[in-house]
């Protein structure tokens, strides 16, 4: 296995790394004290990013995370977009989590557009900012339990029912929205639909005050009578009972892995700073010496480093099997489950190992402690990639196992 990032990804991976040190953690600071306000300097790094895959066959970002073929006949391995967007998240979030959630046409809604939209809606909505809206009051987790409903009505569907925690619900031009067809066929008649901020009966109805990730927006949004056209359906319209549920879960095979990228970019950052202050200190580094010979700080985080590496490899196999078209959910769900945990645990340790340093707003490590536990919530909680794994391990459905 060759585990070095792929030659053609290196330029990307390092141009994200220089946007993030240089443009992200300048003005990191300044939109975690400034919740609900929108950060203009992403307008002109989103831009940049458009002119890059204007024209381009290889997409840049969440427009790229998608199993769909190039149309051509490929043999041997296969490093494409999935990877790409993978590589891209985790260097940009070693800047800052939360701006870039609040980044332009780079949202979970675009990830989920690339990912189950056909071709004439791909066209459609490429330059769409598109969030996603799945959560409801009541069924934080359980997807399946979704009670928003789109009943059609000629060329069109009317979607009634509540989202909330919609990430970038206010500033989006679009939301990918989920909700059922048919309320007695269960999960097989759930569907994913495209609503243009401005549509009659979609409202905004909250913005949410959160622990992290302030420089993104978080909203409540209500659908009443709100008609969206049918042409707006991501993907295929029929209810197929046999395929079930995962017609939309797919979407998760590849925002998953994104996710845990998010958390293996705030861990790594986590660890720099906490390793350049430590030397500060005075504290010696050297991997040679067995760790029952180091001081409790070196031993720490050596092992912290182990966890986060264990993490990031887990979830460049969980992207690699997306661009070589492998089943790649259970692989999805342990890098998500893994990386949001490791996120966690790295970010909180590194605050304690440097002391009151790591508590004040001169270092940005409590930030970094604050933005990391949405990574192990939203996406799936880590219980829920949990049952997930225990499903597909031993082969049991979701009624079987719960």
């Amino acid at each position: 296995m060759n585990l070095e990032t792929p030659k053609k990804f290196r330029g990307l991976a390092n141009q994200a790394h220089q946007v993030a040190a240089n443009y992200f953690r300048p003005i990191s600071r300044k939109y975690d004290k400034a919740e609900h306000a929108y950060p203009k300097e992403l307008d002109l790094l989103a831009a940049l990013l458009d002119g890059m895959n204007a024209g381009s066959p290889d997409a840049v970002g969440a427009t790229s995370a998608s199993k769909r073929g190039s149309g051509q006949v490929e043999e041997g391995v296969r490093n494409g977009g999935n990877l790409s967007a993978l590589l891209g998240v985790i260097e940009l979030c070693w800047g800052d989590v939360g701006l870039l959630l609040g980044m332009p046409r780079q949202g979970l809604g675009n990830a989920a557009i690339a990912a189950v939209a056909n071709e004439e809606q791909l066209k459609r909505f490429g330059s769409t900012w598109a969030a996603m809206a799945i959560t409801e009051p009541g069924c934080g987790s359980d997807s399946a339990a979704i009670r928003t409903t789109a009943v059609k009505d000629g060329d069109h569907y009317v979607l009634n029912g509540e989202k909330i925690f919609v990430t970038s619900g206010e500033r989006a031009d679009a939301v990918v929205v989920w909700a059922t067809l048919d309320k007695s066929l269960g999960r097989a008649a759930i569907k994913s639909f495209v609503v243009e901020k401005g549509t009659p009966g979609m409202s905004v109805t909250r913005l949410e005050k959160k622990l992290g990730i302030k420089a993104s927006d978080t909203a409540s949004i209500s659908f009443s009578d709100c008609r969206v056209p049918a042409a707006n359906l991501l993907g295929n319209a029929e209810i197929d009972v046999q395929k079930g549920f995962a017609g939309v879960m797919e979407t998760f095979d590849n925002t998953r892995p994104l996710v845990a990228g998010m958390a293996i970019g705030v861990a790594k950052a986590s660890l720099d700073r906490t390793r350049e202050l430590l030397k500060k200190a005075g504290c010696t580094f050297d991997y040679r010496k067995p760790l029952l010979s180091v001081s409790h700080v070196e031993a720490t985080l050596y092992r912290l480093e182990a966890e986060w590496e264990a993490a990031r490899l887990l979830t460049l196999k969980a992207a690699w099997m997306a661009d070589n078209k492998l089943p790649n959910s259970k692989e999805a769900s342990i890098a998500k489950a893994k990386a949001g945990r490791v996120a966690n645990e790295v970010t909180l340790k590194c605050v304690e190992l440097v002391g009151a340093l790591g508590y004040g707003e001169d270092e940005l490590l409590e930030k970094w402690a604050r933005d990391s536990k949405i990574l192990d919530i939203f996406e799936g909680t880590q219980q829920i990639q949990l049952l997930i794994i225990a499903r597909r391990l031993l082969g049991k459905s979701s009624s079987e196992l719960k």
